[in-house]
């Protein structure tokens, strides 16, 4: 069932992408995360991602068609959000366990995951929400391993 109203909270897609990723394959995953959470674009707050992949052309017209601002956070800060589905290989190439779930919950006060990161050729894909400010400490989605 697709949820017309917004939930209580600030919803965040996190994003992960290999170089020259389209915005096709980008707004394909992101449209099956929402749907997985019960969710319309219109839910969604921003995308984040890497701070190093903000310049990816895909992933600016991702967060262009869906009318949201699409926000980069370096690796240490994402290497600090405890995530289920952390990778070896991703922190070998970019210096962080995740990108798509730590994206998603970083920044957000009590986040949660909705949708776990889902996978596609070139990019990943985690729906969160919360509360936006600092993360809470208290709160393992959101505490430092």
């Amino acid at each position: 069932m697709i949820d017309s109203h917004p939930p209580a909270g600030t919803v965040v897609v996190g994003v992960g992408a290999r170089r020259g990723v389209t915005a096709a394959e980008v707004l394909a995953l992101i449209g099956e995360g929402l749907a997985e959470a019960g969710l319309t674009v219109a839910a969604v707050h921003r995308l984040a991602t890497l701070d190093a992949r903000t310049g990816e052309p895909g992933l600016r017209q991702a967060a262009a068609a869906l009318g949201v601002p699409l926000l980069g956070h370096p690796a240490a800060v994402l290497a600090a959000v405890r995530v289920p589905g952390p990778s070896a290989r991703v922190l070998a190439r970019v210096g962080t366990p995740s990108v798509a779930e730590a994206a998603a919950l970083a920044g957000l006060r009590g986040g949660e995951l909705l949708v776990p990161k889902l996978r596609s050729a070139m990019a990943t894909v985690a729906v969160g929400r919360g509360t936006t400010g600092p993360p809470d400490h208290s709160d393992p989605a959101g505490a430092a391993p």
